[in-house]
């Protein structure tokens, strides 16, 4: 799909061999609201729907995850906002491939966003294995979580973030931090503010970060430099 940024570029993703490829080296840079009118435009303009944006980020996600891997055990760290969201199509997807995937809800179900909630109630029916903690989890139980995980996805924050985080988050991402396993971030590390590239209290140290739509500014800081591990840009 290409979509105008509204300064003439056109953002796409490339395919070779019917293998998606993924540029980590693309030069666009766009900001949290000039991405925010990007998914604006698609919605209101090319009549796309939000759900389907979320299918493909999640699709994209986990066909790059698959192809860093392959995975055999993945743990999907899952907020309640649209970033939780796309957690739970790239489980869907890696679930239908065979992958071993156990997703963890950091959330109140009765609480995520319309689309999240959707793809919630679709791996809820689909008997995906979920735990949802509604109460700050004892880092100990997390550790266990991630005890057999080859990979870990983070999907818990997106570019909306700003100022210090609320809990339970910071117990969350430390122990992503202390796993052994691969750290796959969709869209930007939690914990890192889009635009400065600021931490937020604390951030994720990915192995790998599937940015949507286009790089954010935020990256070029060298605090950042070190938590965001190699950039994939993916389309939607």
């Amino acid at each position: 799909m290409l979509i105008p940024d509204g300064k003439g570029n056109r953002i796409k993703s490339n395919r070779q061999e019917e293998q998606i490829m993924y540029e980590s080296t693309n030069s666009l840079v766009l900001a949290r609201d000039q991405v925010r009118e990007v998914d604006r435009r698609a919605i209101e303009e090319f009549g796309l729907a939000g759900i389907v944006l979320m299918e493909n980020a999640g699709a994209r996600c986990a066909e790059l995850l698959r192809s860093l891997g392959p995975p055999r055990h993945v743990v999907i760290c899952a907020g309640g906002g649209n970033n939780g969201g796309d957690g739970f199509v790239v489980a869907r997807h890696l679930e239908s491939w065979g992958v071993a995937v156990r997703v963890l809800l950091f959330a109140d179900p009765r609480k995520l966003s319309s689309d999240t909630s959707t793809n919630y109630t679709v791996c809820r029916k689909g008997e995906t294995r979920l735990r949802i903690f509604e109460a700050a989890p004892v880092p100990q139980e997390l550790d266990r979580e991630f005890d057999e995980a080859d990979w870990i996805v983070d999907a818990l924050l997106g570019t909306g973030i700003r100022g210090s985080m609320r809990t339970p988050y910071p117990t969350i991402i430390d122990a992503v931090n202390r796993a052994t396993a691969r750290v796959f971030s969709i869209d930007l590390p939690s914990g890192l503010e889009c635009d400065t590239g600021k931490f937020a209290g604390a951030c994720v140290q990915a192995d790998h970060t599937a940015t949507l739509v286009a790089r954010k500014p935020g990256f070029s800081r060298v605090e950042a430099e070190k938590m965001i591990g190699q950039v994939h840009v993916v389309d939607i």
